[in-house]
């Protein structure tokens, strides 16, 4: 079996979840125990300074083996997994020579993926798939991130006649939480530019992502036993429903795809007196992202002066921003990423991230940081799969990477 194989499968029995509601940093204290499991296994690889800081980063140089000085890059990629679904007890499974059709997850539960439903299973006939069992997501988002550029690192260390200048090894907590490089110190870090390792099909390389912003919505209502509510009773999940009723129906998430943007309400909860919602608010472009959070303010305003008083409160918080902003002016650090997919034999895609990545926020720091592929697809739920094949050539990418940068 590859090494990145075997690191992936290590990592993902591992539960890093985070946590959206939480006063710590990181999140969950269990993303910890990967992260010490890193900063050995690095040291192991002979990288002398690799180290966990006291907000959960990890980080570690593997020196230049060139003596002239070319750019120091970084690659980064993200331990915990997505709050959408446990990340406890992982059992991935494997399915080698997929001959495609439908894919039995988990016979007992009677969970299956079917190719008309899950197109992607169509690319990968004759490749052998690593899927979840059904009951929890994979951890491919972004556990193959992290096996890949840990395979990188010691096929590197092992091939001494491979040429290189300094890299920068960065794995962070509470990505999927969006709050991943809160306290990453980019001066420190020391990279000129950097690459996370987040994407998802093979050969993706990305540069532009949502610009991103969350929304809570708190809603107050009135309780009134309900034989005696008339005119007295305010059901606080009906004004929430009514308060849904008013963004654009076809501007939800299963409705579209590429650069379209959206509303996206992932969370409900109450009674008649007090509800809660959040959503998050998503578009590449800027004025039409501002435009979205302008409706959604629009839309509160509209049900408190329809009740005569504020029956809602909405608060409303930017998150990250487009990375392409940053890093269109620097040209060649995409142009090295889409020589190095070719030189690997594989196409690259340069197609808009449909979510964020550490690199977003980091770019807006100061590091320009576009995202290459990791080869998972359907991330943050049950039907997450990867071909073995793609983490392999995910490993490739960043070592041709590598020697690209020391040869410019």
């Amino acid at each position: 079996m590859h090494p990145v194989v075997n690191r992936f499968i290590r990592y993902v029995k591992m539960d890093t979840q985070s946590a959206r509601k939480s006063d710590s940093f990181p999140s969950t204290s269990k993303q910890l125990l990967l992260a010490k499991r890193l900063v050995q296994e690095l040291k192991d690889l002979g990288l002398a300074d690799a180290a966990m800081d006291k907000f959960g980063y990890v980080t570690a140089t593997l020196p230049a083996n060139i003596e002239r000085d070319v750019p120091v890059v970084g690659f980064l990629a993200h331990m915990d997994t997505s709050p959408d679904l446990s990340g406890e007890n992982v059992n991935p499974q494997f399915l080698e020579n997929y001959a495609g059709g439908v894919v039995t997850l988990n016979a007992e539960k009677q969970i299956l993926m079917d190719p008309e439903e899950f197109p992607d299973l169509k690319k990968y006939v004759g490749k052998t798939l690593i899927t979840t069992d059904g009951t929890t997501l994979l951890g491919a988002d972004d556990k193959a991130g992290v096996a890949e550029i840990m395979t990188a690192v010691e096929t590197l260390v092992r091939h001494p006649e491979i040429k290189h200048g300094t890299l920068k090894i960065g794995f962070t907590p509470d990505e999927e939480v969006g709050t991943g490089v809160d306290h990453f110190d980019v001066e420190k870090f020391g990279a000129d530019f950097a690459y996370t390792v987040d994407g998802g099909e093979i050969g993706e390389v990305q540069y532009e992502n949502f610009n991103a912003a969350g929304v809570e919505v708190r809603i107050h209502g009135r309780n009134v036993h309900p034989g005696n509510a008339k005119l007295k009773m305010r059901n606080a999940l009906l004004i929430g429903m009514e308060f849904n009723a008013l963004l654009p129906v076809f501007e939800r998430p299963e409705f579209t795809d590429i650069y379209e943007g959206f509303f996206h309400l992932y969370e409900f909860n109450g009674t008649v007196e007090e509800a809660t919602m959040a959503y998050i608010i998503r578009d590449h472009d800027r004025e039409k992202f501002e435009t979205k959070k302008r409706l959604i303010q629009a839309a509160a305003d509209y049900i408190n002066l329809q009740y005569g008083e504020p029956v809602i409160e909405l608060t409303l918080e930017d998150q990250y921003y487009n990375m392409k902003e940053m890093i269109e002016p620097h040209p060649e650090i995409m142009g090295i990423a889409l020589q190095a997919v070719k030189a690997i034999g594989v196409e690259p895609k340069v197609e808009p991230v449909r979510g964020g990545t550490d690199g977003s926020r980091l770019s807006y720091m100061g590091l320009p940081t576009p995202n290459l592929f990791t080869g998972g697809h359907y991330f943050h739920g049950k039907y997450e799969f990867i071909p073995t094949f793609a983490m392999e050539k995910a490993v490739e990418a960043l070592v041709a990477i590598a020697k690209l940068v020391a040869e410019k």
